[in-house]
């Protein structure tokens, strides 16, 4: 398995967008336009988990995940593994190297919205706080360090 930095891998970003459009039903011109924004220095940057030629997984940094704690910034988002390639480790592989690289940009705390209980904490996130997201329902916000 690879790690890929869409911004240094730009002939992905149709492919990518499509990918995590069709994972979480939001705008494929969203990802689109948010992939050609990443300069590979900071802010907004996507990550994929592939295998070969196929796209195993993936996640992108983006300012806010769409919830009112702006002050919480940047954040994980649209973290998804394909059902066939779950409990192989490959989302604790992409956040582990999501976090030093955003790190190795200056971002030394990350923020991640969520509904899971006890999934991210295996990977060092640690509960911070309840938040209102942008449709009115509360959810969870995780830090790392």
């Amino acid at each position: 398995m690879e790690i890929i930095r869409i911004s240094l891998r730009r002939e992905l970003i149709t492919r990518a967008a499509e990918w995590f459009s069709s994972k979480w039903g939001i705008p494929y011109e969203e990802y689109a336009k948010s992939m050609e924004e990443s300069s590979g220095s900071g802010v907004p940057e996507w990550y994929l988990a592939m295998e070969r030629d196929e796209i195993m997984g993936g996640m992108g940094v983006i300012e806010n995940d769409f919830h009112e704690r702006t002050d919480l910034a940047p954040n994980v988002c649209a973290v998804y593994v394909d059902e066939k390639y779950r409990c192989r480790g490959i989302a604790g592989s992409l956040l582990d190297f999501v976090c030093r690289d955003m790190a190795e940009k200056g971002h030394d705390t990350m923020y991640l919205v969520t509904n899971h209980t006890g999934f991210y904490e295996r990977y060092g996130w640690k509960y911070l706080c309840p938040v209102k997201c942008s449709g009115g329902e509360t959810s969870k916000i995780y830090m790392h360090r």
